[in-house]
């Protein structure tokens, strides 16, 4: 029903037909947001400029080494240290953490002891003794105490300065993906477990079905850290030593033609396009494991919402257009 308000002027109409105003919002100014990005602008611009000139870099060495086929071998040496102490680091990480939160008080205490070690002194250190490995323990017997040897391997003699760097990073890189996981599987609610349990599900089975899959979404994010951590901690092999990674392998490159901070740059920029592989992988593995941890709805479930409303919209409408009961005849 319409009609004129005490003031002379027609009345809206009323029901549910009627839609309001469309809301006029004024956007609010920010200044200060527009000065930051000049002045940053800015900055870069003098930066990128003092670099370009600047005859200390070098930047037709960066450019001769950038893609040379020695350096490149060096970075995929530094992947594969990367990737197998990680391997290792996870799986002895796992091992220690399950350890660590075992009701067995010998595992407890051996966990403990592990990480206790591993994680209070520097990695620079451990690594030192790993390459005086071969000084310490000139041979390695493998077999049955006092009864048979099934094999002797004389260290001394042993070219693995790879796969001791290996060892001594993954050993060190365990404590800590140790910790990783124990505070992953300690958010998993405890009624999980318990249901486990109800189930007739052992201790071992219970980690292994219900919590590790569920504490996933809580690791990831840090292991992707750690992975980043271990690719920059490869540089410092060279304490085993092992110089064929990336940092060490332009160490000697520099060393021959006494250009340090061209070949430096190299190593960097490795490094960085390295780095964004690996931080892009993590996005999509963080992005895959925390899938209904949040309520916020992705762009694709929106789009679904928005076309079932739709759908809901027209079919409401088909309903609408056709009499009711009884109103044919009124």
């Amino acid at each position: 029903m319409t009609g004129p308000d005490p003031a002379g002027q027609a009345r809206p109409p009323v029901g549910h037909d009627a839609e309001p105003e469309p809301i006029k919002a004024v956007p609010l100014r920010r200044p200060g947001r527009w000065i930051a990005a000049i002045v940053i602008a800015v900055a870069f611009a003098l930066f990128a400029y003092g670099a370009a000139t600047n005859k200390a870099f070098a930047w037709d060495v960066y450019a001769r080494y950038l893609f040379d086929a020695r350096i490149s071998e060096a970075a995929w040496k530094t992947i594969q240290l990367t990737v197998l102490a990680m391997v290792l680091a996870v799986v002895l990480g796992v091992l220690l953490a399950v350890m660590r939160l075992s009701p067995n008080p010998v595992l407890r205490t051996s966990s403990w002891l592990y990480l206790w070690v591993f994680r209070g002194t520097p990695v620079y250190v451990q690594l030192v003794f790993w390459g005086l490995f071969p000084s310490i323990y000139k041979t390695l017997d493998l077999g049955i105490p006092f009864v048979h040897q099934f094999a002797h391997i004389d260290l001394q003699d042993l070219q693995a300065a790879f796969a001791f760097a290996v060892i001594g990073l993954g050993l060190n890189e365990a404590a800590y993906m140790a910790e990783i996981v124990r505070a992953g599987i300690n958010s998993v609610n405890e009624g999980q477990s318990e249901a486990s349990v109800a189930l007739g599900m052992s201790w071992s089975q219970t980690m292994r079905r219900t919590v590790l899959p569920q504490a996933m979404r809580v690791i990831i994010p840090p292991t992707g850290n750690e992975l980043i951590g271990m690719l920059k901690t490869t540089s410092l092999v060279s304490a085993v030593p092992y110089t064929l990674e990336l940092y060490g392998r332009q160490r000697d490159i520099a060393g021959v033609i006494f250009e340090p901070i061209p070949l430096l740059l190299v190593a960097a920029t490795w490094y960085l396009a390295i780095t964004s592989v690996l931080m892009i992988g993590q996005h999509f593995l963080e992005k895959r494991y925390s899938k209904g941890a949040t309520r916020a709805l992705t762009g694709r479930q929106l789009r679904a919402l928005a076309r079932a409303q739709q759908v809901g919209e027209v079919g409401g409408q088909g309903v609408g257009d056709g009499p009711g009961p009884g109103e044919e005849h009124a």
